[in-house]
């Protein structure tokens, strides 16, 4: 048995709202947690260590422009061939060089040296960034055509 106008007060208002049941938080709860891991897998990839790792290890000038960088190179799969792109810097800080080195593949931390030229007088120069992505003419043991 209802209240006398409660039909009118129910369309008016509407009817009570239903609670959610335990088993509906339960269903909550596993969806949040299994999207948290996920996120957390996704920023770990990409916000994780570095697949390779590089540390500059000494810098000179050359004549006519140039200079010679030492760099440390580790990776996680040293049997993979690399290539990292070096810059060298001019006194305004902008870049006046670059160059990518052909690293091949091999145990444990590796030295490299190479020089890199100039637009104008370098002062310093560094490791831009480091990639397993080979372009095919640094792989491969022919000279450049053109």
């Amino acid at each position: 048995m209802t209240a006398p106008g409660s039909t009118m007060l129910e369309d008016r208002y509407g009817t009570k709202p239903r609670r959610a049941t335990k088993r509906t938080y339960w269903v909550i709860g596993a969806i949040a947690l299994v999207v948290s891991g996920v996120v957390a897998w996704i920023a770990y990839q990409n916000l994780g260590t570095a697949a390779i790792e590089t540390q500059a290890t000494s810098f000179s000038n050359l004549p006519d422009d140039r200079m010679k960088l030492t760099f440390d190179i580790t990776r996680d799969t040293p049997e993979r061939p690399a290539v990292c792109i070096v810059r060298a810097r001019v006194l305004d800080g902008s870049e006046g060089g670059r160059r990518e080195v052909y690293i091949p593949p091999g145990a444990g931390t590796m030295t490299m040296s190479t020089v890199i030229t100039s637009s104008g007088e370098p002062v310093t120069a560094d490791v831009f960034g480091c990639s397993y992505q080979v372009p095919a003419y640094l792989s491969t043991h022919m000279p450049p055509t053109g």
